[in-house]
């Protein structure tokens, strides 16, 4: 049987010692690869280019060009786009939710358990969003309340079956619990999703739930 290719994952962290450490972490796993590490926005634009990596792990403040830009960068400038985790100390770090509107597909503590680490990398190399309903729906309410509503013309291109899954998406329910909800199949809730991605442009569900907050298709502390 022939072995499956590791995923290629670039660390970007202005502190050597979490370099050190994640790099370390992320090598004892079989099915994950570090092609390189950064030590500041710019370096990562630069090995993101170099080095073609799958993940990103990106810290949000760093000298010369902080993490927001750079992933910014990143996912607007390389193809195939790179799915970008973003690093934090704080859970509800101001800069968050800038970075994962700049393109970012979730975010992580830096102090998470190795095997939330590995968890992590999978999930985002996959394509699915790092979200999780208490943190990620804690963030956004947060910050989306003061980010301008301007509904983009694309999401006029849903269907009203869409819109419900798209509502649920950024309530933070899983596909199962989407289909519960909505009495169809596991299946038919993955056909609405790739749906909607397309139909808005969203790399991913991350993607898909910023553009849900800030359209104002759903709006922070609804239900």
């Amino acid at each position: 049987m022939t072995a499956p290719i590791p995923i290629r994952v670039l660390i970007a962290d202005d502190d050597e010692i979490v370099r050190a450490g994640f790099s370390a972490l992320l090598e004892t796993r079989d099915d994950i690869a570090v092609v390189g590490t950064a030590r500041d926005g710019q370096d990562a634009v630069r090995a993101a280019g170099a080095h073609r990596p799958d993940v990103v792990l990106m810290d949000v403040r760093m000298p010369v060009l902080d993490g927001i830009a750079a992933t910014r960068r990143i996912t607007t400038t390389l193809v195939p786009v790179p799915r970008v985790i973003v690093l934090t100390t704080f859970d509800l770090d101001e800069y968050v939710y800038d970075a994962l509107s700049a393109g970012a597909s979730g975010f992580l503590l830096k102090d998470v358990p190795a095997t939330t680490l590995f968890d992590a990398v999978r999930v985002v190399a996959r394509g699915d969003a790092l979200l999780t309903p208490d943190v990620t729906r804690r963030l956004i309410d947060e910050f989306a309340r003061v980010r301008p509503r301007v509904r983009p013309e694309r999401l006029t291109q849903l269907t009203a079956r869409e819109v419900d899954v798209l509502r649920m998406l950024a309530a933070g329910h899983s596909n199962p619990e989407i289909a519960a909800r909505l009495y169809i199949s596991n299946e038919t809730v993955k056909t609405h999703v790739s749906s909607i991605l397309a139909k808005i442009d969203a790399r991913d569900r991350t993607q898909a739930v910023i553009t849900a907050y800030e359209s104002g298709l759903v709006r922070p502390g609804a239900p």
